[in-house]
Parts: C-alpha cells; sequence; structure tokens
C-alpha cells in the first residue's frame, strides 16, 4: 500500500515540475513584468533591474552579463540558463514530418 501511494506521489510530482520551469524569454527586449513572469526565482524588482542596467549599459552580449545585475546571482542564471533569450524571439517549432508508408514485404 505504501509503495503504490509513494508511486502516485512521484508521479504528480513528474507532471508538476514543469510548472515551475522558466519560460523561455528575450532579456534584450521584454519588460520586466515578462521578464519575472518568465523566469524562475526573478521577481519584479530583479527584472526591473535587469532592464534598468540593459537601458543603461546596452543590450546584453551573453548570458554571463545578466549576472552583472545586482540581485541577479549564479544561481539564478544557472536555473534560467535555457529560458534566457539574448536576441529573437522563441525558436519556430520544427515542422511536423509527413507520415510515410513503408512498403509491406510479405
Amino acid at each position: 500500500m505504501f509503495n503504490k501511494s509513494l508511486a502516485a506521489l512521484a508521479l504528480c510530482l513528474a507532471f508538476a515540475l514543469p510548472a515551475f520551469a522558466a519560460t523561455p524569454v528575450n532579456v534584450n527586449k521584454a519588460d520586466a513584468q515578462t521578464i519575472a513572469n518568465s523566469l524562475d526565482g526573478v521577481g519584479l524588482a530583479k527584472a526591473q533591474a535587469i532592464v534598468a542596467y540593459r537601458k543603461a549599459h546596452g543590450p546584453f552580449k551573453n548570458i554571463e552579463d545578466v549576472g552583472k545585475v545586482k540581485g541577479v546571482g549564479e544561481k539564478t542564471l544557472t536555473r534560467n540558463h535555457d529560458a534566457i533569450r539574448l536576441s529573437g524571439n522563441l525558436p519556430a517549432p520544427a515542422p511536423a514530418r509527413k507520415a510515410t508508408r513503408r512498403a509491406r514485404k510479405h
């Protein structure tokens, strides 16, 4: 009984984890609210600091530059590394592949 409950809990957590993942965002274009909503561990105050730094120093050239913003440390950068974009928008989704039929061999 305990093993089934533990397995059920693990399954629920596995489905819940993507909800806590950061959402990709272009920190060189997004407003503070969008950055705060998109990055894990970045609230509105840190997001406003990111925007202020960007306005004062120009666009970020690499992800490590975002770490120069007061309040944005190495852990925050590591946690959001895959979500921080420096140019463009989100990558376009890959086109769907057409299903192909294979000749059946008898």
